[in-house]
């Protein structure tokens, strides 16, 4: 069975165009070897494929993980001392599984909020017979988020890539409640190795503002919680982001809560 694709980090939109263009991308890729299954377009500027090195080496202790020449990800021979090693597990499981993901720039494109991925067909003589996973990713979104030094390490283009390779790998689905769910909850997992708060809800929310009654807020917050044991308390951190300018927020409603597709 294969992981249900019109995922997007942030809002269900439909992503017909997406498909077209994604076609049209990977129609000409060669043929790769048998573990080169996690690959960066070459539409992915450097600094941008550098920023998701970094991330990536950030959450899985791995810090010879990087692109070779040809895009291909290398997850490298070192041993880590520190890091997730349930997002080294999944990378592991992802750079060896029957499947391509491609790793594709959107950048301030309107129908990708943050991260979403899609199935698409490319030419049998790419990849043989097996299924190629595009993973859009809008590098510009990233950049508009504020909040809590605290939610920002657990909310960036690394976790957002994890959470679509686990949706991929692990043909993992997201819920139709107010809970982290199952793919989420892996990716919490991660985050408590790494010390990090983990999202509490699969829902943003409208940040709570006064308003003359004329205004409505486009602004939006999501929640991150961590327990302090030795105190026996919980202490939430809040991402903020302007939902015009980033997306998410369904336009023909004023709903306080909008539907998330994220990591």
């Amino acid at each position: 069975m294969h992981p249900r694709t019109h995922r997007e980090y942030l809002s269900r939109k439909t992503l017909q165009v997406c498909e077209v263009l994604v076609v049209l991308v990977v129609s000409s890729i060669p043929i790769l070897a048998a573990n080169d299954h996690i690959i960066v377009r070459e539409n992915v500027s450097k600094s941008n494929r550098e920023e998701l090195e970094q991330r990536l080496q950030t959450i899985t202790g791995w810090n010879d993980l990087g692109f070779d020449a040809a895009g291909v990800l290398r997850i490298g021979n070192s041993a880590p001392r520190t890091g997730s090693k349930s997002a080294r597990e999944l990378l592991n499981r992802s750079v060896s599984a029957n499947r391509v993901i491609l790793f594709e720039d959107a950048s301030s494109r309107k129908d990708v909020v943050f991260c979403s991925v899609v199935e698409t067909t490319v030419n049998a003589t790419s990849y043989g017979a097996l299924p190629v996973y595009v993973v859009l990713i809008d590098f510009a979104d990233f950049r508009q988020v504020t909040g809590d030094k605290q939610a920002r390490a657990a909310f960036d283009v690394g976790w957002a890539v994890l959470h679509e390779i686990d949706h991929v790998t692990e043909d993992s689905q997201d819920p139709q409640q107010d809970v982290a769910g199952d793919c989420e909850g892996r990716i919490n997992r991660m985050r408590r190795e790494l010390g990090l708060p983990v999202r509490n809800s699969y829902f943003f929310s409208i940040l709570p503002v006064k308003s003359d009654g004329n205004l409505i807020s486009r602004f939006v917050r999501l929640g991150f919680d961590q327990d302090n044991a030795t105190l026996s308390k919980r202490r939430r951190y809040w991402l903020i982001w302007d939902a015009a300018i980033v997306g998410g927020l369904p336009p023909e409603t004023e709903s306080a809560r909008a539907s998330l597709d994220i990591f």
